[in-house]
């Protein structure tokens, strides 16, 4: 994988579905396009900093796996299993049945469908993502690159007809900082929209997972992290004016809602199906990189696991394809464990409660540069990764205090690993 792809991976999982409904709320919450562009710059400034130390880890470690990678050797096997158990088991599968489900009335926009067949909609984007996935990475990187790079010329002609149609109006900016009537208290107001901004930059992360695979990655990956963090911003701030320009503060309802008024205030009785249109672009191409990203934490997690020996309850996900080179056993469980969550419907339960253990994940990840044996010679060093933890145990304590249960279930989840790698373990023994 070249740069342009490497590059696509993270702009491809952090541009999704979230930037066209959470705006909306942020907006109102918030009450203040000033506050709006101020949370969208600190979370930039906090993702920036991650992409940074996310290079250095990249880089030092060149090789499939991503965090699974960096915590294994910065804190030890126990940890390493854990993060692997959620990401391969629970989080992920999870995200990718919500956004195979999530893109469903947006596929029965452009395509009408009876609800018979709509219902079969997501195993079929799951599978036959799978599938591309399976048959090998030349062929899955050309159609995720194809479909990332696509969102960014899409996205920024929506951007440029909003405010040179005329559709954009400044009143409907301006006072730029004085809040509207409605909005939520001021530090409620924030924290949510600090949630939020957090999902929607979520995913920038994961081109990491596949630095095994990407061609000089000293450089590439540098570009790749800091280039597509700053593309995301950009889109984001200016998708977000553009949303508040076009459509006042003061008729956001719902986030759909709100969606289909700025596609009808653009584009007329048609808004809805160009809207739809975008929306299925950017959450095929972020479906892409999770089916092409997380088998490769399987396969570091199988192969250390395993061990030289190959054996074990694991081993048959430490084998990659022997024709198409793939994780092909971890594409299947990826792909499988989606497609159970979406039969049972309990996606939404699962992303709620494994965000805060994925906040301090990150941070755990970020901390192992602390832990290297050689210094990290770098400019931004300590200071990028200092922000980073310092930003990410701010989000995981408005996580915890905005819902604790959901909090202290997923962290519960995730230490069940633990046992597992246990019984796993004896077993093998």
């Amino acid at each position: 994988m070249g740069v342009w792809a490497a590059t696509a991976v993270v702009t491809g999982e952090a541009i999704s579905l979230g930037i066209f409904l959470t705006p909306a709320g942020m907006a109102k919450s918030l009450g203040s396009p000033a506050l709006l562009i101020a949370v969208w710059c600190g979370m930039a400034l906090i993702t920036l900093a991650g992409a940074l130390c996310f290079t250095e880890l990249a880089v030092r470690n060149p090789e499939d796996g991503g965090e699974y990678v960096y915590l294994r050797r910065g804190f030890g096997r126990h940890v390493a299993f854990l993060y692997g158990w959620m990401a391969a088991v629970v989080m992920y599968p999870g995200v990718a049945a919500a956004l195979s489900v999530g893109i469903v009335p947006y596929i029965q926009a452009l395509i009408p469908l009876p609800a018979k067949l709509a219902v079969f909609v997501p195993a079929l984007v799951l599978v036959v993502l799978g599938a591309l996935n399976y048959f090998g990475t030349q062929l899955s990187s050309g159609v995720m690159a194809t479909l990332n790079w696509l969102k960014v010329p899409v996205l920024a002609a929506l951007i440029g007809w909003a405010f040179f149609s005329g559709h954009a109006m400044m009143a409907n900016v301006l006072p730029f900082a004085n809040r509207r009537a409605g909005s939520d208290p001021l530090v409620d107001g924030i924290a949510g929209a600090t949630i939020s901004a957090f999902f929607c930059f979520g995913g920038w992360w994961e081109a990491g997972k596949i630095a095994g695979e990407v061609k000089n990655p000293a450089r590439n990956l540098a570009v790749a992290f800091s280039g597509g963090v700053l593309i995301v911003t950009a889109i984001y701030l200016l998708l977000s004016l553009a949303f508040v320009a076009v459509v006042p503060m003061e008729q956001i309802g719902s986030n759909t809602a709100f969606v289909a008024l700025f596609g009808k205030a653009l584009f007329g009785a048609a808004g809805g199906r160009v809207l739809a249109l975008c929306v299925v672009l950017c959450v095929l191409g972020g479906l892409m990189v999770l089916t092409m990203a997380v088998p490769r934490v399987t396969l570091a997690l199988a192969q250390s696991e395993a061990g030289n020996a190959g054996r074990g309850a694991m081993a048959a996900f430490a084998r990659q394809h022997p024709i198409f080179g793939t994780p092909a056993n971890g594409v299947l469980l990826q792909t499988g464990m989606a497609l159970v969550v979406v039969s049972l419907g309990a996606f939404d339960k699962i992303l709620a409660y494994i965000i805060f253990p994925s906040v301090v994940f990150l941070a755990l990840t970020v901390g192992t540069l602390f832990r290297t044996i050689s210094p990290v010679k770098r400019w931004w060093y300590p200071l990028a990764p200092i922000v980073f933890i310092l930003g990410s145990g701010v989000l995981a304590l408005m996580l915890l205090m905005h819902n604790p249960l959901a909090a202290l279930l997923g962290a519960a989840i995730v230490l069940c690993g633990l046992p597992v790698r246990f019984l796993v373990r004896r077993r093998e023994a």
